[in-house]
């Protein structure tokens, strides 16, 4: 359950992008309240918005308007290496697409985000074979992505997005490419995630898989159709 300090407020978000002479409206004032420790799915069909929202939640991209509160503190006009520190700090993100780098394992693959600070290595391979256990990959550790199925992959991925322990966790249509079976086996993963105290945001255009979320809210055209 969320407590009552939204840990993310947006305030008529805009998004425009130019292309040529063309500029194209994808959001169009959007408004969202976030609780810290909710479980929000963001739904939409294609052409929504609902993945520039995300882009622009997670802090990978600026809002062309408005503004976006992160923990109370306005950071829509944040320097980009101030807006960097902070996506490190603060959120994890999971993928369609798993993005793992195919000629390393996947302990090395859960390792690779905290490759470049300063925690030791000895207590990141802890910490990664820790979250490998905990997605069901325990004897996983040392298979390259190759040699995993899809649902085993997403796992991996999943284990990676937690390492740095983040406190909002962005899931961008986290069974796109998954059966139905392994779709459901995620989410209840990405529910017992959620158990943990994590603010979870799900994007997808799925109505069941939105259903595993505490809220939904749907977008339409760039605008929200509910609250």
């Amino acid at each position: 359950m969320s407590s009552s300090q939204p840990i993310i407020q947006l305030q008529d978000i805009e998004k425009t992008f130019l292309l040529g002479d063309l500029h194209i409206e994808v959001l169009k004032g959007v408004s969202i309240d976030i609780g810290r420790g909710e479980f929000v799915a963001l739904r939409g069909a294609s052409g929504s918005g609902k993945s520039t929202l995300m882009h622009i939640l997670g802090l990978l991209d600026r809002p062309s308007g408005g503004r976006y509160l992160l923990q109370g503190k306005n950071i829509a006009d944040l320097p980009d290496d101030r807006l960097s520190a902070l996506r490190n700090q603060l959120f994890g993100f999971i993928f369609q697409t798993f993005y793992l780098i195919p000629y390393i394992t996947a302990l090395e693959n859960v390792m690779l985000p905290g490759l470049y600070g300063a925690t030791p290595a000895r207590q990141l391979k802890r910490r990664a074979e820790e979250l490998l256990s905990q997605v069901g990959l325990a004897d996983r550790l040392h298979f390259r992505p190759g040699q995993l199925s899809g649902g085993q992959q997403q796992r991996v991925a999943m284990a990676r997005a937690l390492l740095n322990d983040p406190q909002v966790l962005l899931a961008d249509e986290p069974t796109g490419q998954l059966d139905s079976a392994t779709s459901a086996e995620i989410m209840a993963l990405l529910k017992s995630i959620h158990g943990q105290g994590r603010t979870v945001i799900l994007v997808t255009h799925d109505a069941a898989t939105a259903e595993f979320a505490e809220r939904e809210v749907l977008l339409h055209d760039g605008l929200v159709q509910n609250r």
